[in-house]
């Protein structure tokens, strides 16, 4: 087994092997700072970028602390997409693949818009890690098919997500039945007001771990901007998508609608496109996932529901049909891409209206290269704000020339017209002085 810089864990030697396997040799900056508060069994809030481990570093701990042979409940994950929970899921069979006979760590996957019944079958003999959405756990609680009263560990992922689907009071009724002495993990990429009071409720003086971004998106993304310029939009991604001809590639909309006519239309000219959006039915999204996951699709079509809690390999580019209208979801959909140090692209189409949130993306650090599409390629264009930077230059000159040309004390006929001609020589010598 190769040496890694988990070893200063003192993991079970199933987790090394396994993190040997996967070729994680050195824990991330979250990792590191999380994974010594879990083993202590303290509760934790986690604020990160999407791509910084958060996984592995509640899952390590977890599977650390399971005791094989107590059959009960000791870790419940929950989260707020069936995709997320699937994909938490299998990374802890990755994990625990090797394990057998009494050493065999139990998990389930409980999702909603699976068959009920067939869950509380699997229920005869209690899991050891539970894994899911909190509203098919609750169910399985409120149904006593699901015993997670000696499960002293409780794991929120995307918290602010779960707020904004309607998923707080859920997770509120599972902790509500597990034990006095919970350890909680919070993940969470915004801490809104709204979430404090469950936060105050449950975790008692919570270790806060923040990992700042070194920059607010991925170093090798680059951000392109093309505008619509009264195009059609649809033919300006299907004019990008064939010149970038990408490895794969995520167009994000704002409404399932405009996913769906997005979809449509690139399929109508002979692409082969995937969506995901939040009108297919469990059956649907679960297929899309796997025909994705083996590379039957070129391009996908999806909502914001892709951006968050669902990661998909290999993007090479992301096009923002349109800007979204939460600015953080710009930063969650370009983050699909050049993950693990991989490049990518991300293109925006924008309009006029776009200014505004344009120049606040520009505001936290994102450089836009400003690009159009002619003669069948993608070109750099000038800067979209030349004309505004010309004429706020020429209006700084003229005030400046102005204060400087003072009205005489004694006036006499055709003064000002002196005055102007001074202010005229003034402002053409600013000029020559600018373009040197």
């Amino acid at each position: 087994m190769t040496k890694t810089k988990f070893q200063i864990y003192d993991f079970k030697p199933f987790i090394l092997e396994a993190l040997d396997k996967i070729g994680f040799m050195e824990p991330t900056e979250i990792q590191q700072k999380l994974i010594p508060i879990v083993l202590k069994g303290e509760s934790a809030i986690g604020q990160s970028q999407t791509g910084t481990g958060k996984t592995h570093s509640y899952i390590l701990p977890i599977l650390q602390g399971i005791v094989p042979s107590k059959k009960e409940v000791q870790a419940v994950i929950t989260a707020p997409t069936r995709e997320l929970a699937s994909q938490i899921y299998e990374e802890i069979l990755k994990m625990t693949e090797r394990l057998k006979g009494d050493e065999e760590i139990s998990t389930k996957l409980f999702i909603g818009g699976t068959d009920k019944q067939r869950a509380i079958e699997k229920l005869k003999v209690q899991p050891h890690i539970v894994v899911g959405t909190p509203g098919r756990i609750h169910d399985l609680v409120k149904d006593q098919a699901l015993f997670v009263h000696k499960s002293s560990i409780l794991v929120v992922d995307e918290a602010d997500l779960m707020l904004d689907m309607g998923f707080i009071e859920d997770i509120d009724q599972i902790a509500s039945r597990m034990p006095d002495k919970l350890q909680m993990l919070v993940f969470s990429a915004t801490i809104p007001e709204k979430l404090k009071p469950f936060l105050k409720k449950y975790l008692e003086n919570p270790k806060f771990i923040q990992i700042e971004p070194k920059q607010i998106t991925a170093e090798k993304i680059t951000h392109y901007l093309l505008p619509s310029r009264h195009r059609n939009k649809n033919d300006i991604v299907f004019e990008a998508l064939s010149i970038y001809n990408p490895y794969l590639a995520i167009v994000f909309t704002n409404t399932k609608k405009m996913a769906d006519e997005v979809a449509d239309s690139l399929l109508s000219r002979g692409m082969k496109v995937g969506r995901i959006h939040g009108n297919l039915s469990p059956r649907e999204r679960k297929k899309m996932m796997m025909q994705i996951k083996e590379l039957e699709f070129q391009y996908i079509v999806a909502t914001d529901l892709a951006a968050r809690g669902i990661d998909i390999e290999g993007v090479s580019h992301v096009i923002n049909y349109e800007l979204p209208s939460d600015l953080d979801f710009y930063i969650h959909r370009v983050g699909r891409t050049a993950r693990a140090g991989s490049s990518g692209i991300a293109l925006t189409i924008y309009t006029p209206s776009d200014e505004d949130s344009l120049n606040r993306l520009e505001s936290l650090g994102i450089q836009f290269v400003n690009v159009d599409i002619k003669d069948r390629e993608i070109i750099e264009i000038g800067d979209r704000n030349r004309r505004k930077k010309r004429q706020r230059q020429a209006d700084e000159i003229d005030m400046m020339a102005k204060s400087i040309v003072k009205k005489p004390k004694k006036v006499k006929p055709g003064y000002k017209k002196k005055m102007q001609a001074e202010v005229d020589q003034i402002k053409k010598r600013q000029r020559r002085l600018k373009k040197k």
